[in-house]
């Protein structure tokens, strides 16, 4: 690159060019953009004309369109591609893109056009999605300080600014700290009890770094191979105290990444920002955007979850703990044996096991199940866009089209399935770009799908195990929710403007074919034979589906209440009280006590350096909602086009132009009740104990 060629974030693209953007180009497009963004606003909200639509909010959102089209594939790379280079570059523009965002929601220019438009009587019946964008932007404008006088407004910004670059500094420290631990086995012996696939794996990580044997790494797939199927115990027991105690003051690399005094950070900064609002936690403010009403009604909901799945809890921990002194005369469960000995009670009790699936579920066979499951209930086809320009050479980019004769094309999206080094853990959905009508047409919707897979190893596809196999339907849930929005208002268009505790309705309501035997036939084949799931496999299969179901719920509950009450009761004079929280928590709701040393908050990335602080039970509060929705399609046939042609028009096509229990009882036809969640997990006979 010489110095005169062009920035490629500041070129047109439809697609980003993931091939030439360097980590040089990021600072300086940003800083550009800034400059060309701020004066354009100025000029916008100066006009002495009255406010419209047209003159006001539409060039708004598109300045702001450019700019998140700037931002997305930096923002992207930097989870998915990690380097020293691009991530100083990326914390760099930070503390930027916070004062841009926040200096245009509190100008009193804004806000005051805002309520100019949003008086007009006849709106609501006129142009019912300029309405909700207008609803939504009074009380985002309230959120982020516009009713503040100009002295708190500035202390606004400066506390979102710091919250920005705490929740970046957090996530590095879970990354860094997961990379740094690797083991070196050289007797085979340690491995004994692990599957073939888990083992090529190891091997050829440890041929990829010029080492004989085998290399162990906190890679989920790695870790959680060697966690439910390695017969070496003081194995699990060390993988399970560097996985518990990363980026914190214990474990193998204690001290080095440690997240608490960034955690202390972020309780606070978002306790004073949550005051400076009129609220009394930052609970109460979290739950300004989402469909539960009060923090009463979080906390008894979640509690009300942990009374019913309790007593199953406790009957499968006794399990557990009784197959372990059966067969190895342990007499203490430890936190390193749980998944170990779950396996070994799943295959006793169901002659089924997650590894003994995994050649079923080959990954192309699963994306064209998946792909023919989404088109015979929406109605959309997906198609592979060959030699798309990508990060890495095992990304794919699909197209979605409307399965019509015209073929419309509703989104596209890049799958990127497999762990790999400077790689962010976990599986989520992101917006590439956002479908919004501009005067010159409407731009198509593009998502990011990312999971972490353990990836093929030489000529063989990779194969998924079932649990792998429900995370993609769930991602690819969200991405159905992100492109298949008919609305054509960015602030309401896909997930956006939707409840925090709605927006895991489709992603959860699609894990539930994964179950069905008439979407099992469609997405399993044996990698040799080509055989798909045979039906008694699958009856096993679907009965299997409730084992643990107790003391995964309550698993569940434990984090969501430890998230919301950290929030709730958090007090400056004596600080976020971290681990006596845990402790508190579980020992209201958990029957599995970890040891001392871990330090599961140090990286729990999802409330720390994600949207789900004082929100995490919105899984557990959708997960209702979907089971009540998928009792619709059971009612009518799994695989029936006309409960999925409902769906897609009521929540998927209406994003969030509408209110999200308004959309859900335009599908459903009544509020959801939590019956079907509660017999979805086999809890049906706890309810009828708790309330005879």
């Amino acid at each position: 690159m010489t110095d005169e060629a062009p920035n490629p974030l500041l070129q047109p693209f439809r697609l980003p060019p993931f091939s030439r953007i360097r980590a040089e180009h990021v600072v300086p497009a940003i800083e550009h953009l800034a400059r060309e963004i701020r004066a354009a606003r100025d000029t916008i909200l100066a006009s002495a004309a009255p406010p419209t639509w047209a003159g006001t909010m539409q060039p708004l959102d598109e300045l702001d369109d450019r700019l998140d089209r700037a931002w997305s594939p930096i923002s992207h790379l930097n989870a998915v591609r990690d380097t020293p280079e691009l991530r100083a570059a990326h914390d760099a523009c930070l503390p930027l893109l916070s004062d841009l965002g926040n200096e245009l929601a509190q100008d009193p220019r804004l806000s005051s056009a805002v309520r100019l438009l949003a008086a007009d009587p006849s709106l609501a019946t006129r142009a019912p999605e300029r309405a909700r964008v207008l609803e939504l932007a009074l009380r985002d404008l309230r959120l982020s300080g516009s009713d503040l006088p100009d002295d708190q407004k500035a202390r606004y910004r400066e506390l979102a600014r710091e919250l920005t670059e705490l929740g970046s500094r957090f996530q590095h420290h879970v990354l860094d700290a997961t990379q740094a631990w690797t083991r070196h086995v050289r007797d085979a012996s340690e491995l004994d009890g692990l599957p073939d696939s888990a083992r090529r794996a190891a091997a050829e990580r440890a041929r990829r770094d010029g080492l004989e044997g085998w290399l162990l790494t906190l890679d989920f797939p790695c870790y959680l191979a060697v966690q439910t199927y390695a017969h070496d115990r003081t194995l699990r027991r060390e993988l399970y105290e560097a996985w518990s105690t990363r980026a914190s003051d214990q474990g193998p690399h204690a001290g080095q990444w440690d997240n608490a005094a960034t955690i202390e950070s972020i309780l606070a900064t978002r306790h004073a920002l949550a005051g400076l609002l009129g609220f009394e936690s930052y609970a109460a403010y979290s739950l300004a955007r989402k469909m539960a009403p009060s923090a009463e009604r979080v906390i008894e909901f979640l509690r009300d979850l942990a009374r019913r799945a309790r007593p199953a809890a406790e009957r499968e921990l006794a399990e557990l703990a009784r197959i372990a002194r059966e067969r190895d005369g342990i007499t203490e469960l430890g936190s390193h044996d749980l998944a170990y000995y779950a396996e070994l009670l799943r295959v006793e009790r169901y002659d089924i096991s997650a590894e003994a699936l995994r050649p079923y579920f080959p990954v192309p066979t699963v994306l064209a199940g998946l792909f023919e499951i989404v088109r015979r209930l929406f109605g959309v086809r997906v198609e592979v866009v060959e030699a798309a320009d990508a990060w890495h050479p095992d990304v794919r980019l699909y197209r979605v089209r409307d399965d019509a004769e015209d073929g419309a094309l509703r989104g596209e999206f890049y799958l990127d399935l497999y762990a790999r080094s400077g790689k962010r853990g976990g599986a989520w959905m992101d917006e590439c770009s956002v479908r919004h009508r501009f005067d010159t047409g409407v731009q198509t919707p593009i998502a990011y799908l990312t999971c972490n897979f353990g990836g093929p190893v030489g000529d063989a596809p990779a194969l998924l195990t079932h649990d792998e196999v429900t995370t993609l339907f769930h991602e690819f849930g969200h991405g159905l929710h992100h492109l298949l929005t008919r609305v054509e208002h960015r602030a309401v268009s896909g997930i956006r403007g939707v409840a925090w505790d709605a927006v895991e309705l489709p992603s959860q309501l699609l894990e539930h074919w994964c179950w069905e035997p008439e979407a099992l036939a469609l997405m399993s084949a044996h990698v040799d034979t080509g055989k798909p799931l045979p039906d008694s496999v699958i009856e096993r299969l679907r009965a299997a589906r409730t084992f643990n179901a107790g003391l995964q719920m309550l698993r569940q509950v434990e984090f969501a209440l430890f998230d919301f009450l950290l929030h709730h009761h958090y007090a400056p004079t004596r600080g976020g009280r971290v681990l006596e929280t845990l402790a508190a928590v579980r020992d209201e709701v958990a029957v599995v006590r970890p040891p001392a040393s871990n330090r599961f908050p140090c990286s729990f990335t999802h409330i720390f350096a994600g949207g789900y602080a004082a929100g995490y039970y919105s899984y557990k509060w959708a997960e209702a909602l979907a089971a009540d929705a998928f009792a619709a399609f059971v009612e009518e046939g799994v695989l029936d086009p006309r409960p999925g042609r409902r769906f897609m028009e009521t929540v998927l096509e209406s994003g969030g132009s509408r209110d999200a229990m308004e959309l859900f009882v335009a599908f459903r036809g009544r509020e959801p009740t939590i019956d079907a969640l509660l017999a979805s997990h086999g809890l049906v006979s706890e309810v009828e104990d708790s309330s005879g």
